[in-house]
């Protein structure tokens, strides 16, 4: 059956009324829905957010560690520290090296760019973050709906985005409903905040319908492939931050290596490639695999365990091919609108 045949079967929806709705429970969403919260506070205004998470509680699919700027969240709450938010392990030292097959080149810190060193800064989980936001958001009465897909942007009658609707449950194969089918219900509000990440499914159509990338440059993507290890304690270098630039990427293709020491005896590591790449031979996830065994990367996790690991879609194209992040109804946040800055690999505070 199509989607208008379900509609017409099954329809109408349940709909649901909120002053903000915000489709994605990542940094940028949360951070969306507490500032409103906050804001409505200072003001004495009851406003109705409600936050919408496809991957079940916020945090527990985000596999990612980074390094964290805390500018943003010093914004959000002066007081992190005292809330527990889990900045525990500051930077204590960079690397920034270039590999050849067999030999690494560290660069000196005076030749090292300012957008490189992460003084101040601290190697996070992002997953605890998330979840940390979470419980804050929720503290201020922000609704947050687990395991929900916004499937679909609903519109007014004068073109301004009216809100979304999850998407249908129990559906088979064959595309027919099944005994468990559940129709998806309609959330409805003054404005929808867009927060799904990389090229996000809605975030396109939305740039698409309102021609909010015009004369700007065309948005340029890369994958970064991920994984999580735990070391022996005498190996650990808690705070320790490595980047690579090089080998085993060839002169055409952009990519490049992370390793991040964080607390608890555990390493994060990753591998991005630029999906530009012209070798259709390429394999970003055997080159991370290659990556791993050079001699300046493999003393870090030799002994070690793998303990998880994973991929993501990076939205790399920086300012210039940032597109208009507002609309009539709603706005773009985070991935979404392409907030990463590039030459810092970094993006959680924005």
């Amino acid at each position: 059956m199509t989607h208008e045949e379900i509609l017409a079967q099954f329809g109408p929806r349940e709909a649901m009324e909120y002053d903000v709705v915000v489709v994605g429970g990542g940094p940028g969403g949360l951070s969306t829905a507490i500032r409103l919260k906050q804001l409505a506070a200072e003001k004495g205004k009851d406003v109705s957010v409600v936050v919408l998470e496809k991957g079940g509680e916020p945090g527990a699919h985000i596999l990612s560690g980074a390094v964290m700027d805390p500018i943003a969240l010093t914004e959000l709450f002066p007081n992190w520290k005292e809330l527990g938010a889990p900045l525990n392990q500051p930077v204590t030292g960079d690397d920034v090296l270039f590999l050849s097959e067999t030999s690494a080149r560290r660069t000196p810190n005076v030749f090292v760019p300012d957008c490189f060193h992460n003084e101040g800064n601290y190697v996070i989980s992002l997953g605890l973050v998330t979840k940390w936001l979470g419980e804050q958001a929720e503290a201020l009465g922000v609704e947050i709906f687990p395991g929900f897909t916004a499937a679909e942007v609903l519109y007014n009658e004068d073109g301004s985005v009216k809100g979304v609707a999850t998407g249908n449950m129990g559906i088979g194969k064959d595309g027919e409903p099944t005994d468990s089918f559940q129709l998806g219900m309609e959330l409805h509000a003054r404005y929808t905040v867009f927060a799904e990440g990389a090229r996000g499914h809605l975030g396109k159509q939305l740039i698409a319908r309102y021609k909010l990338d015009a004369g700007r440059d065309p948005q340029s993507y890369a994958i970064g492939v991920k994984e999580l290890w735990e070391v022996p304690a005498a190996q650990a270098q808690p705070g320790r931050v490595v980047h690579t630039a090089g080998w085993p990427m060839d002169n055409s293709t952009y990519g490049g290596g992370f390793l991040y020491h964080a607390e608890g005896n555990r390493v994060t590591l990753g591998f991005v490639t630029g999906l530009d790449y012209q070798n259709p031979w390429l394999s970003p996830f055997e080159e991370m695999q290659r990556w791993k065994t050079h001699p300046a990367i493999r003393k870090h996790i030799e002994g070690g365990k793998r303990i998880g690991y994973g991929a993501r879609a990076i939205t790399a194209g920086g300012l210039l091919s940032l597109p208009k992040t507002v609309f009539p109804g709603g706005a773009l946040v985070g991935c979404d609108a392409g907030y990463l800055n590039a030459s810092r690999i970094k993006g959680s505070h924005a």
